[in-house]
């Protein structure tokens, strides 16, 4: 079966090791793509329900494909977001083939793109994008930010807004709460003169664009493989909201070397560092 030829694919929101995880409908997706470069956009990792110990092979094969595409040249950026927060402390770091920071700057056909969770703009600083003023450390204060309300929410036996526990919850969340989030995000995008701003955190896919008296952007969200199972997908100059339930997938066999890579091959190509490390990227896409 012919594959789909993309420049970029994007992900978020995938909590492998919870119960709500798609791993199968999420595994035929990436079957059926060949990217030159995947984007995982934060919560790919549960790591607070993997404590439960369920992690079930349907995502492990998850895992090992996306390592599989990884060994064959896709560039695969790991963006980190608040359920796989211990990956936080490797930033700009790579795991073998595939880079983990948390965020990340590209220049698509001279428009600047900026790629992070959104988690930051998880608590009620209402003017707190003017940190990003300042760059990587106020990227960085924003991240402590968010962390540190966690940990008081949790210490005071609260729910940490809005998006608190998302992949349990299988209803739409609040319509007021979603429209706040993309609000401050696309303004904090405006504000850095940001073309296009790509997020996840909030599991509602989106693709919109935002005019402010400082300028405008187009807002992108991947949404989630939890409840809505969707991606982004960027080919031909333009981004498209790619939805699983829309699609006529046939069933993709899995790669041989995916069929046949144990667990003992999988560690291996996770710490070993490939020489393609410090390849550029193709076609045009190149780290700002």
């Amino acid at each position: 079966m012919k594959k789909r030829r993309l420049e970029i694919a994007v992900l978020s929101d995938v909590h492998l090791g919870s119960y709500a995880c798609h791993a199968e409908e999420l595994l035929t997706y990436l079957s059926s793509i060949d990217p030159k470069m995947l984007i995982l956009n934060g919560d790919i990792l549960d790591a607070g329900k993997m404590r439960n110990n369920y992690f079930p092979p349907s995502h492990l094969k998850v895992v090992k494909k996306i390592f599989s595409m990884a060994s064959k040249g896709t560039v695969v950026h790991f963006i980190t977001g608040n359920r796989d927060e211990p990956f936080r402390k490797i930033d700009n770091i790579y795991m073998g083939t595939i880079k983990v920071s948390n965020r990340l700057t590209l220049k698509l056909n001279g428009k600047n793109t900026l790629f992070f969770h959104g988690d930051i703009f998880d608590f009620s600083f209402r003017h707190s994008h003017w940190l990003l003023h300042f760059g990587e450390i106020g990227f960085d204060t924003l991240l402590n930010l968010a962390k540190l309300k966690t940990k008081l929410f949790k210490l005071f036996g609260k729910k940490n807004k809005p998006f608190s526990n998302p992949e349990l919850n299988h209803g739409e969340r609040d319509p007021k709460q979603i429209e706040s989030f993309q609000n401050n995000v696309a303004k904090m995008a405006i504000s850095q003169h940001y073309d296009h701003v790509v997020c996840g955190h909030s599991h509602a896919p989106n693709k919109q664009h935002f005019q402010t008296k400082k300028g405008a952007c187009l807002y992108l969200n991947s949404g989630d493989w939890v409840k809505h199972m969707t991606a982004l997908e960027y080919s031909f100059k333009r981004w498209k909201l790619y939805r699983y339930e829309n699609d006529k997938l046939t069933s993709f066999y899995m790669d041989e070397e995916l069929k046949s890579m144990d667990m003992n091959e999988l560690i291996a190509t996770i710490t070993h560092r490939n020489a393609s490390n410090n390849k550029k990227e193709k076609g045009g896409l190149t780290d700002n």
